[in-house]
């Protein structure tokens, strides 16, 4: 008979090893386990009983939809002035120049639009364009952003006429 004992043997040889790599195996896990647990519970939770719920930060969320504008239908409308709609909404893009709008004063850059006229211009303001302008519709009057485009224009070099108020 052929001895098969040195086929099955194993890393562990002496008693004291055998002890070492049972601890290992629960040793090692629960260390694992508690890293875990440090590096969930690290961040700060927003919810019930953080900063995130109390009462000034809810009101500033919900305040677009808290307050609602009531307006007089009967009421006089007072449009603000070009200069005031610009400084308000288009000095963001038209001050800077940014995504390709054109710089308030850049005559050159906006000669070829001032002779598309008025009209195309605040349709462009109103309904965006595919180089980047956003719709500008709903934010204020029709003839605000006329006035504000006048404004930019007439700046930049142009002549236009400011619209009169309907």
């Amino acid at each position: 008979m052929s001895d098969h004992h040195d086929d099955h043997d194993t890393p562990i040889k002496t008693p004291k090893q055998l002890i070492i790599v049972v601890l290992a195996a629960f040793i090692v896990p629960i260390i694992a386990i508690v890293l875990l647990v440090q590096y969930v519970a690290h961040d700060n939770k927003t919810g019930a009983g953080s900063n995130a719920m109390s009462a000034q930060a809810v009101a500033e969320r919900i305040k677009p939809v808290a307050d609602p504008v009531i307006k007089d239908p009967n009421a006089a409308v007072v449009l603000k002035s070009g200069e005031e709609v610009f400084k308000g909404s288009c000095v963001g893009c038209h001050g800077a120049g940014l995504l390709g709008a054109p710089k308030v004063g850049d005559k050159a850059a906006w000669g070829p639009r001032i002779g598309q006229g008025l009209d195309t211009l605040l349709k462009h303001a109103l309904n965006g364009t595919a180089k980047g302008m956003p719709p500008q519709k709903g934010v204020f009057e029709d003839a605000e952003i006329a006035r504000a485009i006048v404004y930019m224009a007439n700046q930049s070099g142009g002549s236009l006429k400011e619209p009169a108020a309907k």
